[in-house]
């Protein structure tokens, strides 16, 4: 993939409250469109930011200022050998996604923010203590993952990577390696054992705090949510879906299947939507994003 950064885009520092420090890019609105709201771009798991630097650029052509970043122990913010990453999938929402959310306020001086989550990025808002400096979340392929969601065949496939390749890989090298196994980039082991864990048990982050009252935010949060998934997603399927959306029982929520033929694309699935191939759709992101409340 082309890593090549556009001019317009601005290289960030982001220091977590424990000390880390992640690596993300800024990018300012432009163009004609009236200004909206800034955005924060949550990646999926696995997934780097220089992915979707093209969609960042066209979005903020609708008038957006954008903050995306890397996860600790991800891209730019892997600092060392990654079998010596202590990183969790749970810090990267209660420090990660905290502390971006932080930044993008105080650099734009918004009262709130969008957050544009894809999958696991759209999926932890419940764990973020300033979830009411949300005004709304979109949450693309956004779900639990849950792996008894899933159709028959895809389901023994995931459990097979997720319980069975990851640990054991995790033993051997020191790091799950979701890479061999098509799930994105290698990902600290406790990431990944975290994320076979959350799936199989159904809930998602609501795992990360079961015995933490104190720092479980799910029943509280208000903000609206809307999922955009595909016909053809593996993972988020309507019944995974439905299972995120209920772990947030006062939040206004709706989900939308998307047929991608409906936007002449042959294909959508759980990660092509952020694709230059598939920008047919970025306009019904950006839709989501504007609605009203």
């Amino acid at each position: 993939m082309n890593t090549a950064v556009h001019p317009a885009q601005e290289a960030v520092e982001i220091t977590c409250a424990d000390g880390v420090r992640l690596h993300g890019h800024f990018v300012r609105a432009h163009g004609q469109a009236p200004k909206g709201l800034p955005v924060l771009l949550c990646p999926a798991t696995g997934v780097k930011q220089h992915y979707y630097l093209k969609f960042v650029s066209w979005l903020a052509g609708q008038g957006h200022d954008i903050l995306v970043f890397d996860y600790r122990g991800i891209g730019l913010s892997l600092k060392g050998p990654l079998k010596h990453c202590r990183a969790t999938l749970a810090e990267w929402g209660q420090q990660d996604q905290v502390a971006a959310l932080e930044w993008l306020l105080a650099r734009t001086g918004a009262e709130q923010v969008l957050l544009l989550g894809h999958s696991a990025g759209g999926q932890m808002i419940g764990l973020l203590p300033n979830h009411h400096r949300v005004a709304r979340l979109v949450g693309v392929s956004a779900s639990t993952g849950w792996l008894r969601g899933m159709r028959p065949s895809f389901r023994m496939k995931a459990w097979f990577g997720l319980r069975g390749v990851i640990p054991v890989g995790a033993l051997i090298k020191g790091y799950a390696p979701t890479a061999a196994i098509g799930l994105g980039e290698n990902l600290p082991t406790g990431v990944g054992l975290q994320w076979g864990q959350w799936c199989a048990a159904g809930g998602y982050a609501t795992n990360a705090v079961r015995h933490h009252p104190d720092r479980d935010f799910h029943a509280q949060v208000r903000t609206p949510i809307t999922v955009l998934h595909a016909e053809d997603d593996d993972i988020a399927t309507p019944t995974t879906v439905a299972d995120l959306l209920r772990t947030f029982p006062a939040a206004p929520k709706q989900a939308h299947r998307i047929k991608p033929s409906q936007h002449g694309l042959k294909s959508l699935g759980h990660i092509d939507w952020f694709r230059s191939s598939h920008q047919a759709v970025w306009p019904t992101i950006a839709a989501a994003l504007h609605e009203q409340a």
